[in-house]
C-alpha cells in the first residue's frame, strides 16, 4: 500500500486532463463482504476496494471464523459464506475508524449471538452508535457500553431477540438503518420483521445501495416510502456467485471537479449512468455550477464551460461528495451555500468545522452553521498548510485548491497527514498528479 511522508507540497496546476480508473466503492465493498460472509455458498468478489476500511472488515470476518482468500495480487476475493452461523462465538474486534464496518457488524453479532467486544481508534469512540444500540436492545439484544454511553467501545452478549417490529432514528446516520436491514433476515426466520424509521431519514441513496445488494444476495425488502421497511419471513442470504464492486462515486467527485475547474476533459472509469451509488448525483451539482458532464455505461467525463457559477443547494443525499463542492466553491463567481449537511459533524471528523477552518486559511470567507456552510471565494487563493484531521476526504478535497492559476506561481498547498487517504484511495495523490501533470513533491 502507498506510503506518504508527513506532508505533501502540491504545486499550482493550470490544467487537468486525462483518465482515472477508480478504486472500488467503500460502501459497496464492506456491505458485500458482510453479506457474502452471512450467505449460503461461496462468493467471488471482483474489484474489492484495497483500503484501511476494507482491511478492518476482512480481519474482523477472519477473527469470526469466516474463510476468505485473495486471488494472487489482484483485488478479487473468494468468501466462503457461513449461512448465518458464525464459527467463532467469542472475539475481540478492532474496527479502526470504519463506520461501514462497526455499524453492520454490531447488528449482525447482536442478532446471531455470542460474546464480542468492538472498539476502534479514538475518533471511532466519539462517533455515535446509541440509536442503533437502543434499537437492538429494545428487541432483546444485550449490548453494553464499556466507555461513554452512546459510543463505542461495545460489549455484545447473547440476547433473546423478538423482532416483529422495531424502530430506529434516521436523522443521525443512515448506517444505523443499513445495519438493521442487513441483520433482519436472521431475525425473520419465523415471522416478518418491520423496521420503522423515526423522523427524517438522511442519506437515502446509501439505503438504496443496501437494498440493491441485499436483493443481489437473494433478500427482498418491501418499503413504505422511507418510513418503514419489511423483510418477509423465511428469506436468507444466498451467494450470487460472482459480484463486481463498482468504482467509488465519492472518489470520482475530485477528478470530475478538477475537470470542471481546470479545463478537462477528465474521465473517470468504473462508474457510470447505471450506478447504484447515490453519489453519481454529484454530476447534477457540477452541471448547476456550469460544467459540462457526460455519462457512459461505465464512465463519467467532466470539462469546464468557463467560470463556475455559485450554487445554493440541499446536499443531504450526497454528504460525502458535497465536500468536493465546498472546495469547488472557491472557483465560483459568488458565495455558495451547502445546506442540510448536519451529518458531516459525526463523520471521520466534524467536517463542517474542519472545512470552515481550512477554507479560511486559503482566504475564503466562511459561515458555518449547525447544518450548513456558506463559502465566499477570495480574489486569489493564499498558499496554506491544510490540516486533514486524519480524514481522507479532507486530504483529497483540498488537492483541488492547486488548480486553474488561482494560486500564485511558486506557491504551494501543503497537505498535512496525507497518509489518511489510505482509508479509501491509497494512491489518490499519484492519480491526481497524472491528471494535473504535476509532480507530487
Amino acid at each position: 500500500m502507498k506510503h506518504y511522508p508527513h506532508h505533501l507540497d502540491l504545486k499550482p496546476a493550470m490544467h487537468a486532463k486525462g483518465t482515472v480508473r477508480l478504486p472500488g466503492s467503500k460502501s459497496i465493498s464492506n456491505r458485500t463482504l458482510l453479506l457474502a460472509a452471512l450467505a449460503d455458498g461461496t462468493s467471488h468478489i471482483k474489484d474489492l476496494l484495497a483500503s484501511d476500511d476494507t482491511h478492518v472488515m476482512l480481519m474482523a470476518l477472519q477473527k469470526l471464523g469466516v474463510k476468505w482468500e485473495q486471488i494472487g495480487e489482484s483485488q478479487d476475493y473468494v468468501v466462503h459464506g457461513v449461512n448465518g452461523a458464525l464459527p467463532v462465538h467469542q472475539a475481540d474486534l478492532f474496527m479502526g475508524n470504519a463506520g461501514t464496518a462497526i455499524r453492520p457488524l454490531t447488528a449482525a453479532l447482536a442478532v446471531l449471538g455470542g460474546d464480542y467486544t468492538l472498539h476502534g481508534v479514538s475518533r471511532m469512540h466519539e462517533r455515535p452508535i446509541g440509536d442503533l444500540v437502543e434499537a437492538l436492545n429494545d428487541i432483546g439484544a444485550r449490548i453494553d457500553y464499556t466507555g461513554a454511553p452512546g459510543y463505542p467501545p461495545l460489549h455484545i452478549q447473547r440476547g433473546r431477540i423478538h423482532a416483529q417490529r422495531m424502530k430506529v432514528r434516521g436523522n443521525v446516520s443512515s448506517q444505523f438503518l443499513t445495519a438493521l436491514l442487513m441483520a433482519a433476515p436472521p431475525m425473520a426466520r419465523e415471522s416478518d420483521v418491520t423496521i420503522d424509521v423515526v423522523g427524517e431519514l438522511i442519506s437515502k441513496p446509501y439505503i438504496e445501495i443496501t437494498l440493491n445488494l441485499m436483493r443481489r444476495f437473494g433478500v427482498d425488502v418491501r418499503r413504505d416510502g422511507w418510513q418503514s421497511f419489511t423483510v418477509a419471513a423465511g428469506q436468507h442470504y444466498r451467494s450470487p456467485g460472482v459480484i463486481h464492486v463498482e468504482g467509488d462515486a465519492s472518489s470520482a467527485s475530485y477528478f470530475l471537479a478538477a475537470g470542471a475547474i481546470a479545463g478537462g476533459p477528465v474521465r473517470v472509469e468504473g462508474v457510470g449512468r447505471d450506478s447504484i451509488q447515490g453519489d453519481v448525483r454529484f454530476v447534477d451539482a457540477l452541471r448547476q455550477m456550469g460544467a459540462t458532464v457526460t455519462l457512459g455505461d461505465n464512465w463519467i467525463e467532466a470539462q469546464s464551460n468557463g467560470a463556475l457559477c455559485a450554487i445554493d443547494a440541499d446536499f443531504n443525499h450526497i454528504p460525502d461528495a458535497a465536500m468536493t463542492i465546498a472546495v469547488a466553491a472557491l472557483y465560483a463567481d459568488g458565495p455558495s451555500t451547502l445546506r442540510n449537511i448536519g451529518s458531516w459533524r459525526v463523520k471521520e471528523t466534524d467536517r463542517i468545522a474542519a472545512m470552515a477552518n481550512e477554507l479560511r486559511k486559503l482566504g475564503a470567507q466562511v459561515e458555518a452553521g449547525e447544518d450548513y456552510l456558506r463559502v465566499t471565494p477570495p480574489a486569489a487563493l493564499r498558499p496554506a498548510a491544510i490540516d486533514t484531521y486524519d480524514d481522507h476526504r479532507m486530504a483529497m478535497c483540498f488537492s483541488l485548491a492547486t488548480l486553474d492559476g488561482m494560486l500564485r506561481r511558486g506557491a504551494a498547498i501543503r497537505i498535512n497527514g496525507p497518509q489518511c487517504v489510505a482509508k479509501t484511495f491509497p494512491d489518490y495523490f499519484g492519480a491526481f498528479a497524472k491528471v494535473t501533470e504535476e509532480s507530487l513533491f
